[in-house]
């Protein structure tokens, strides 16, 4: 099926996204920590960072099932409806205009990403203890916030296929490189050639369950972010860096999850 003007404007700005450096915000947050990135590969053993990257990898799993309660597709109807589309269900959105459904995903940036500030920094101010509760906490709004553009392109991801594509997501939004766009896009040609032709989608990595999948996640995720928490302790300072620290992950999240629906929806009209 041909795209339209705008679409084909839309798959020129993933393309750009997939090619181009990180954002702004990102650099200015790698840039702001990167005393703290130094401090940590210096003091934190090799053993520590595997520790924390089983425990981020065994929280995803967890976290998946928790997230659903946090995550409901009325949200994505109701905004949908609020904007005059007549959709029964989230996968009816998948037939409307990309240019209807693209304000209905953006609407959830800011929300989850100041939540996430708001939940980041108020911990900061509990000490460790709390700091430890906090990426829980912030694991379960970027899944929520991943369901919810996942939603509002018409793919609801509370089924099993879906889960390689959360990965996919998080390796984007955690190194930002181009080699995990690079393997990204090629996840989503294949669940587009799938949902295009009713064949059913598995993902092109593994198969099992969600904790089985996540082992593809970067081991960078653990030691960046584990990095940047430990700033959190920094007297006076702690909260700033945490509600920022979890705004920048949430922010970067939720952008990289609106490219790759994106392209996830025009990959899937051009091959009906």
């Amino acid at each position: 099926m041909r795209l339209t003007e705008y679409e084909k404007q839309a798959q020129r700005e993933i393309e750009r996204w997939q090619h181009g450096e990180s954002s702004f915000l990102q650099q200015a947050i790698d840039f702001a920590m990167k005393p703290v990135d130094w401090a940590f590969d210096q003091v934190v053993p090799e053993e520590l960072i595997d520790r924390l990257s089983d425990g981020i990898v065994e929280g995803l799993g967890i976290l998946n099932e928790a997230s659903e309660w946090t995550y409901e597709e009325d949200d994505v109807l109701d905004k949908a409806r609020a904007r005059g589309l007549d959709v029964e269900t989230v996968d009816d959105l998948r037939d409307e205009a990309l240019e209807d459904l693209d304000p209905i995903a953006r609407d959830f940036f800011s929300q989850n990403a100041i939540l996430a500030a708001i939940e980041g920094g108020g911990t900061s101010l509990g000490g460790p203890l709390f700091i430890a509760a906090d990426i829980p906490l912030l694991f379960t709004i970027n899944f929520r916030v991943i369901q919810q553009i996942g939603g509002a392109y018409g793919f609801p991801l509370r089924k099993p296929e879906f889960q390689p594509l959360i990965v996919s997501i998080y390796n984007v939004a955690a190194s930002g490189s181009q080699q995990a766009k690079n393997d990204a896009v090629r996840e989503l040609s294949v669940a587009a050639a799938a949902f295009a032709h009713d064949t059913g989608y598995r993902g092109r990595r593994v198969s099992g369950t969600f904790r089985d999948q996540n082992r593809h996640v970067p081991r960078e995720l653990a030691k960046n972010l584990a990095a940047r928490k430990l700033g959190q302790l920094i007297p006076i300072a702690g909260a700033a860096i945490g509600a920022g620290v979890n705004y920048w992950f949430t922010d970067q999240t939720a952008r990289t999850a609106y490219m790759l629906f994106r392209s996830l929806y025009l990959e899937r009209k051009e091959r009906l």
